[in-house]
């Protein structure tokens, strides 16, 4: 059975690499021979993690005392990136990704940027429709380099709406 505590988020520093890498690993693991192109994810390490943390801002979410996921967004000028979005499987349908996001989107307002972007595989369509139901939009396709088809969509959430239409 899993704690019912809330869901606590805090912002990962360099020393909680291995967490963060553990969290990917796991979460993104059912992907593995799913995705063409493969997931970057399967070749992060510590060393790529830490590197990244010195451009994104990582969030690590808790359920209790155990890591339960993780996000990373990035400040792109009138929009934050948000990527890598890791929920481990125990502890999916429990809220831990919307609250990842909703933390991304909350810092989007309170750096006064527009939107939130993300991409998401084409071959993964129920994370397509999970987005969408939270208010994000399709706003480009996009090919992966080599690839003469899209292999992912970009989508955006307009921020600075409110949460009582979902950006729409």
């Amino acid at each position: 059975m899993i704690s019912t505590n809330p869901i606590q988020l805090r912002q990962a520093n360099e020393s909680d690499a291995p967490i963060l890498l553990a969290v990917l690993h796991a979460a993104f693991e059912e992907y593995r021979g799913r995705l063409d192109p493969p997931s970057g994810v399967h070749a992060e390490t510590i060393e790529s993690v830490q590197s990244k943390l010195k451009t994104e801002t990582g969030v690590l979410a808790f359920v209790g005392d155990e890591a339960a996921g993780c996000v990373f967004y990035e400040h792109k000028g009138t929009h934050l990136y948000l990527g890598r979005l890791s929920v481990l499987p125990q502890f999916r349908k429990l809220g831990v990704g919307r609250a990842l996001i909703d933390y991304v989107e909350a810092q989007a307002a309170n750096l006064k940027v527009h939107s939130v972007q993300l991409g998401v595989r084409i071959a993964l369509p129920q994370l397509k429709a999970y987005y969408e139901k939270l208010g994000y939009h399709i706003v480009s396709y996009e090919t992966h380099p080599g690839y003469t088809k899209p292999t992912y969509v970009m989508m955006e959430k307009d921020v600075k709406q409110g949460p009582l239409n979902n950006g729409k």
